[in-house]
């Protein structure tokens, strides 16, 4: 699913990059954070930018071991470059090392559709044999949102993960197929597996709105610290400032 937005300035990929603060890096800023994780654009430019990052924040969510997982987003878009009159894709496709396809998105405003737009993520991701090729030979899919609402209010739940299973026995059919489900505003529903395995601070990473509480949660983190220090660096770049500007008015509007 792609959404269709304008910004008010074109601005040229040969544009110099402009500090907006003087005298500051990560360590020392201050205050709010302009634009957290949160915004679609700044969360899809922290994972181009770090593939360390990427790996990291994949393999808590999935329980995987980072040693050997190499990963390759497979939908890029040109950070930096002008996005006027151009689709902004909001779901990060990724191909793991060992073949198993990743879709990744952050989704702030809820617009009662997620289970159906998540599925179609999903099944359009696991169609992925040549023709000809065996069936048993798909390659696992799994995807992942963060959600800052809460997807079933009746059953709230802070990370759930949905598979397909026989209704009567429980019975799993298939392993290769998963929805997960990241409620960033039931943080604090958080199991003990969720805080092993890192998923709970993730989520408070991306819901940081100060730069002394970035600092707080990343700390004794280096893969986090250097999340943190890549979203210092997307809201001190003048261009990328502009690109994560244009995506929040976009997300104001589908809230509104």
């Amino acid at each position: 699913m792609k959404c269709r937005f304008t910004t008010q300035r074109d601005f040229p990929k040969y544009m110099k990059r402009k500090m907006n603060t003087t005298n500051k890096t990560y360590e020392t800023a201050t205050g709010r954070i302009e634009y957290p994780m949160t915004n679609n654009f700044v969360f899809r430019a922290i994972l181009q930018r770090n593939k360390q990052v990427l790996i990291a924040l994949i393999c808590s969510l999935l329980h995987l071991p980072e040693k050997g997982v190499d990963a390759e987003i497979t939908n890029p878009i040109e950070l930096g470059a002008a996005f006027s009159n151009k689709d902004f894709i909001l779901d990060i496709r990724v191909r793991l090392s060992n073949g198993r396809l990743i879709d990744l998105e952050m989704q702030i405003a809820n617009e009662h559709n997620w289970p159906e737009r998540s599925i179609s993520y999903a099944a359009r991701s696991f169609d992925n044999l040549n023709s000809g090729e065996n069936y048993v030979n798909v390659m696992p899919v799994h995807s992942i949102g963060f959600l800052d609402f809460t997807l079933f209010s009746e059953e709230p739940e802070f990370y759930a993960t949905y598979q397909i299973q026989n209704v009567k026995t429980g019975k799993l059919y298939s392993s290769k197929f998963s929805i997960h489900v990241v409620d960033l505003s039931q943080i604090e529903l958080a199991t003990e597996e969720d805080r092993v395995y890192g998923i709970e601070r993730w989520a408070s990473l991306f819901k940081a709105t100060t730069w002394e509480d970035l600092r707080m949660i990343s700390k004794d983190n280096s893969v986090l610290q250097q999340a943190s220090s890549e979203l210092y660096t997307i809201n001190a770049d003048e261009i990328l400032r502009q690109q994560a500007r244009a995506r929040a008015d976009a997300e104001f509007w589908e809230r509104h």
